[in-house]
């Protein structure tokens, strides 16, 4: 009897501490939709499934815990479409169960994918949902004529490569990682939810107007974004806070982008961005400039190279190495309380999104959500419908109620989304924004 030996990977240097890490309203989950302009058709969905997984068979593994550390196994476990029924970025990695790392799911016109953040970052994640959302419209709509030739990438081999390794150089390592640490920062406030839930808001806004506010402000989207969210930080902040406290916000950076991957897997760095709202006169390109100056020195080639270095200069620590994970774990748990108290909330840019042209007037946007210990906020754009996704287990919303007040302020109004169905006038700042309690 010939028994097929089962394929297995060591995670990669970002997903290592994720397992340690991983509780309460923090799943370590995240999750990308779709919004289609017609309801999703299940079974379509799942022959979509079953088609785009045969392209990533990374994706269809399971968590085992090793000696020294936490690993990857794949599995002849298959993934179910189902309806979406469970609170969102609900927990997909239970000790102990053999359970498989992402889930598919669809209401109404959205189809979303939640993924565990061990197999991969958005940007890798975004590879196998594109190519699923792909396969389910070209099986929906055959008469658009095209297929997924378009989206075919590398090979197998090169996708599933651990790129931290392959371009880790030693350098600097540990010590570069000390020079990183932040002072202690300004902490979001408001209730937790009670069942330790997820609180999403999804707010959709014209691409052009937003462009157009950034040119105005001479600043890139990025830059502008990071600055809006901090002015509204600001705002629930009392004098005492503002003089005391810093406001950090965590941006995911695409190390895709300086050094050439085309890996599913985890790749990518964070920067730091620190203000002082005290120095805050009411101007906006006051941050702006802070934000732009922040940007600016920590991406160069030279630090993006020393920083990611010093992220796989962890896995190559012999000291490290041979210590037993029940005792890494319990190390990696008190790194992330402490590193947490260093940072006030993340936001991340996912970019411009594109699909096939035959397949784009079946699409009406794009977004996404990812927990954190606090707050995040992930933007995603496609066409002229710019979305920000925000996840949180806070149950209040007033950060985000000034946010979208900024932007009506200047001339951009908004359509919002939530999965809280108490957070109406929580919401409500303006009578040209629309609430829709949506299943998110």
């Amino acid at each position: 009897m010939n028994v097929t030996k089962k394929r297995w990977y060591k995670l990669d240097n970002a997903a290592k501490m994720i397992p340690s890490t991983t509780h309460f309203a923090n799943t370590r989950v995240f999750r990308i939709c779709c919004e289609l302009t017609e309801e999703v058709v299940p079974v379509i969905l799942q022959e979509a499934l079953d088609a785009t997984v045969k392209s990533f068979p990374y994706f269809n593994s399971i968590l085992r815990k090793g000696l020294f550390w936490y690993y990857l196994e794949e599995t002849d476990h298959t993934v179910r479409v189902r309806q979406d029924d469970l609170p969102a970025c609900s927990a997909l990695y239970r000790p102990g169960k053999k359970d498989l790392l992402y889930r598919v799911n669809y209401f109404g016109k959205r189809l979303n994918m939640e993924m565990y953040h061990v197999l991969a970052d958005g940007t890798g994640a975004f590879v196998f949902f594109r190519r699923l959302v792909t396969n389910y419209l070209i099986r929906r709509h055959p008469e658009a004529g095209t297929d997924d030739r378009e989206l075919m990438g590398m090979t197998e081999e090169e996708n599933v490569r651990d790129a931290f390794n392959h371009y880790y150089t030693k350098g600097r390592g540990l010590s570069q990682l000390k020079s990183m640490s932040t002072h202690w920062a300004f902490r979001l406030k408001g209730p937790r939810d009670a069942n330790m839930e997820n609180h999403l808001v999804e707010g959709v806004i014209s691409t052009k107007d937003f462009v157009a506010l950034s040119h105005r402000y001479e600043t890139t989207v990025g830059i502008l974004s990071v600055a809006l969210y901090i002015e509204a930080i600001i705002e629930g902040m009392n004098m005492r806070e503002r003089n005391r406290k810093m406001i950090v916000i965590s941006v995911p950076v695409n190390l895709r982008q300086y050094f050439p991957s085309s890996t599913n897997r985890n790749f990518f760095g964070v920067i730091m961005i620190r203000y002082l709202p005290g120095n805050y006169s009411g101007d906006l390109n006051e941050i702006i400039q802070s934000v732009k100056d922040s940007f600016s020195s920590q991406l160069s080639e030279e630090k993006i190279k020393k920083t990611m270095s010093s992220y796989a200069a962890l896995e190559h620590n012999v000291g490290i190495k041979v210590i037993p994970l029940i005792l890494k774990d319990l190390g990696m748990q008190g790194f992330s309380v402490v590193s947490q108290m260093g940072v006030t909330c993340s936001v991340s840019n996912m970019g411009r999104i594109e699909m096939p042209k035959a397949l784009s007037p079946y699409i009406n946007y794009f977004s996404a959500f990812t927990t954190a210990p606090t707050a995040q906020i992930t933007i995603a754009t496609f066409g002229d419908k710019m979305t920000f996704g925000w996840a949180s287990g806070i149950a209040t919303h007033q950060v985000m109620r000034a946010f979208y007040r900024k932007l009506n302020e200047r001339g951009i109004s908004s359509v919002i989304a939530t999965n809280d169905y108490d957070a109406q006038e929580d919401l409500l700042s303006g009578e040209d924004k629309e609430v829709a309690h949506a299943k998110l």
